[in-house]
């Protein structure tokens, strides 16, 4: 978090972290506080996930990866709209054949799209990109198999301090991205023991 001293945070943008640290994300998800950006705005704070088979297991495999950022500036961004802007970013490789579907990018922004709605949130100013890459190995490497890196980015802009369900949207695009199942209704993830 930026800037200098407790006494120079805004309560608004205080109420928005404390949002943030209520959250319970899926066990797969492991959640660090990172520092936020400096520049872009004159508060943030930043989180990095990563989404593995299993949790707290030699063998468990990373799914994907991201990061979510919180930008916040009291006096407002004509170009946010708002005083709070959330800027997001999400990583998975995919098998190849899923990676080589034309209509990957359009159903990736649609993973981003549907997990705010679902979440209920008051959002507007929404915008990003969906990119992919795929690769294929030669030479010594050649046995690998083609993979597909997919990467979407996305920005909105939230209508008040409760970032909680901004997180966990957030959280649910992970999740998505990384292939794991839904949680059935009223199933609860639980968060890690304190």
């Amino acid at each position: 978090m930026t800037p200098a001293g407790p006494e120079d945070v805004p309560v608004e943008f205080v109420n928005a972290l404390r949002s943030l640290r209520r959250v319970t994300v899926r066990p797969e998800v492991v959640l660090d506080e990172v520092p936020g950006p400096s520049r872009i705005a004159p508060f943030s704070a930043a989180l990095t996930a990563e989404v593995w088979t299993a949790r707290r297991s030699v063998a468990a495999a990373e799914l994907a990866s991201g990061r979510f950022v919180v930008l916040y500036d009291p006096a407002g961004q004509e170009a946010w709209d708002g005083r709070f802007r959330l800027v997001t970013l999400v990583r998975a490789t995919l098998e190849a054949e899923v990676g080589a579907d034309p209509l990957l990018a359009e159903v990736a922004w649609t993973w981003f799209t549907d997990a705010l709605e679902e979440s209920g949130l008051d959002t507007h100013a929404a915008g990003g990109t969906v990119t992919r890459v795929l690769s294929q190995s030669f030479g010594a490497l050649e046995r690998r198999s083609e993979q597909t890196e997919l990467e979407i980015r996305a920005s909105w802009t939230a209508s008040d301090e409760d970032l909680g369900r901004h997180l966990q949207a957030w959280g649910t695009l992970l999740c998505t991205a990384a292939g794991l199942e839904p949680l059935p209704d009223g199933v609860i993830a639980f968060g890690p023991r304190r």
